[in-house]
């Protein structure tokens, strides 16, 4: 489809897509987006087709709505987005292995549910490109994936989710078991250099080097807790849980871990609203806000791990109370029809070139906020889907 075509298609999209009132959120969430975002590749405010992790992270989400409703619009939408991006040869446009950047890699995830059902080759060959990235991607010495070729020696959280439950799916869909403990290391590896014993929580990035402006000296920690991160990493295990082998040795060790954060988390509730801010343990201090991405994020993890069995099922309760917190304190509908989600940050990193992020407290608050930011909106379909709501 041709760009220039895109208002006559936005016109006639918005009458294929219309939002029922009185369907699942998950489902009025999916036409909402898919009514924003006519073509799928404009998903995450998006002005030209790219290979993104949001909208690897969109699209999961919509497929999994085209799995429970089994409505073929969810499914074609995604599909489009494969399809224009997938190359016979299974090249992806957009997608250089060799910047070993592993958000890239998240994007993946959407292939697996379009491979099964469509066979077409080009899907399994561009799921092995990214497989095959990792065969390479740099590591720190004990193993853990740096996050980006352009940030050397660190290790952020947000990386875990990227690539961990991928690879995972992966392992299972393809047979090649050795991969499970590629992506236990990479869990228990995190906890071992990004865990805070005082607090429970999790820092978001570690240097190895201890060579960034942002890293302790001594440690190699950055100096806060950001909530969106901490969801990261606690997605990455619950996900990835689903095809790690009930008898692998790691196994308990994994849940141990998922465990132990989703007690941590909930000390750090805002009380009134029962949602998390921006920087997790720092709610009382000036210019910190309720954030939407984490606090969907825990929820997910509390009501999924629950769910399967991996955290006690008292969380299923605070799962479902949370998320009726969550619809009060996030979720509007607008004056179309659709259903938007408030107050989620738009972006946050560690380092860089042309504005060095140092992650301090003035730093975390300081990145735009916007509403229906793909990071959580799609974890809101997801979780929405398992409480079917």
């Amino acid at each position: 489809m041709k760009i220039r075509l895109l208002p006559i298609l936005m016109f006639v999209l918005a009458s294929v897509f219309p939002i029922e009132a009185g369907n699942k959120y998950y489902q009025q969430m999916s036409d909402s987006e898919m009514k924003r975002n006519p073509e799928s590749w404009m998903l995450d405010f998006s002005k030209t087709p790219k290979w993104n992790y949001c909208h690897g992270l969109m699209l999961q989400a919509i497929l999994q709505t085209w799995n429970v409703t089994h409505d073929q619009k969810y499914f074609d939408y995604a599909y489009s987005f494969a399809d224009l991006m997938v190359a016979p040869d299974g090249q992806i446009k957009t997608y250089k292995p060799e910047e070993y950047n592993i958000d890239r890699v998240n994007s993946g995830k959407m292939l697996f549910p379009i491979y099964a059902k469509t066979k077409e080759e080009r899907f399994k060959l561009a799921l092995d490109l990214m497989r095959n990235q990792m065969k390479t991607h740099p590591r720190t010495a004990d193993g853990s994936f740096w996050h980006k070729k352009i940030y050397p020696h660190q290790v952020w959280l947000d990386g875990l989710y990227m690539a961990g439950p991928f690879l995972a799916e992966y392992g299972k869909t393809f047979n090649e078991p050795g991969l499970y403990d590629e992506v236990v290391l990479q869990i228990v590896d995190a906890h071992k250099y990004l865990y805070d014993a005082k607090t429970g929580l999790y820092y978001h990035g570690w240097d190895e080097s201890r060579q960034q402006k942002w890293a302790d000296p001594v440690t190699g920690l950055s100096p806060n807790f950001w909530s969106r991160s901490i969801g990261w990493y606690m997605m990455s295990i619950v996900d990835a849980l689903d095809f790690i082998p009930e008898d692998h040795p790691k196994r308990p060790e994994l849940i141990g871990i998922l465990k132990d954060i989703s007690a941590a988390v909930e000390k750090f509730r805002e009380p009134k609203t029962g949602m998390w801010y921006q920087v997790t343990n720092l709610g009382t201090r000036e210019g910190n806000y309720l954030e939407s991405s984490g606090s969907v994020m825990f929820i997910y993890t509390w009501v999924k791990g629950a769910q399967r069995g991996y955290l006690d099922k008292s969380y299923l309760k605070k799962g479902q109370k949370a998320y009726s917190q969550y619809l009060k304190r996030f979720v509007k509908k607008e004056s179309d029809g659709t259903i938007s989600i408030t107050d989620g940050c738009s972006v946050a990193g560690l380092g860089g070139e042309k504005v060095y992020r140092d992650g301090s407290f003035e730093y975390y608050i300081s990145e735009p906020v916007r509403d229906n930011d793909p990071k959580a909106v799609g974890p809101f379909i997801m979780l929405s889907i398992l409480l079917d709501k």
